[in-house]
């Protein structure tokens, strides 16, 4: 059984939690929200972590369907203030991760 999470929140926490995500089979992140980053600085902070290092799976981005894909896994962006107004089953999420601090 997979396990479907958003995440609220994609600064180092949230990266953090992509990324520990990435290594488990039964883990699928969806979605990430955050209204400070846009999605083309998602990739990039992603891919090129300074603490982390460079991501070993390939990272893209869609600016006009909102969306970051890692490897296989193509991700919904929002960019909403308060998290409660997403709709986070519409990305498929089961559990959403606050990661804001």
């Amino acid at each position: 059984m997979t396990i479907t999470i958003g995440i609220n929140g994609f600064g180092r926490i949230g990266r953090l939690v992509m990324r520990a995500a990435a290594n488990k089979p039964n883990i699928k992140i969806v979605a990430v929200n955050d209204p400070f980053i846009p999605v083309e600085y998602m990739e990039y902070m992603y891919k090129y972590d300074s603490t982390h290092g460079r991501a070993p799976e390939p990272v893209s981005h869609d600016p006009a369907n909102k969306t970051v894909t890692i490897g296989n896994n193509t991700i919904k962006v929002f960019e909403e203030m308060d998290p409660t107004k997403i709709d986070w089953g519409s990305a498929g999420a089961d559990y959403v991760v606050e990661s804001t601090g």
